[in-house]
């Protein structure tokens, strides 16, 4: 089994930053071990941004919206999230549009 260098303490960030990237982290972590970490309390950041559908789409999709009681726009980005959801499941690689 590997034994690893033990990680120094740091003053402040600026000097961690120069460590790690003067140092190579496998000789310090088993990453074969590591986990993703999880942030149940952080939500996802959005940027706004301008999309051109035709009428007949945006009515439709308001009317959809609005038979579920929810806004348009968060039907748009719940409808985005499931199709992108299925390319992932597709082996992640974009089907061109």
């Amino acid at each position: 089994m590997k034994k690893f260098k033990k990680i120094p303490k740091f003053k402040n960030e600026d000097e961690e930053r120069e460590f790690w990237a003067a140092h190579d982290s496998t000789d310090y972590f088993d990453w074969s071990k590591a986990q993703r970490p999880v942030f149940p309390n952080l939500k996802p950041t959005s940027q706004m941004i301008s999309l051109r559908l035709p009428l007949g789409t945006l009515d439709r999709i308001k009317d959809l919206a609005n038979k579920k009681d929810i806004p348009y726009q968060s039907l748009i980005k719940i409808y985005l999230t499931r199709e992108i959801a299925k390319e992932m499941d597709w082996g992640g690689h974009w089907q061109s549009l």
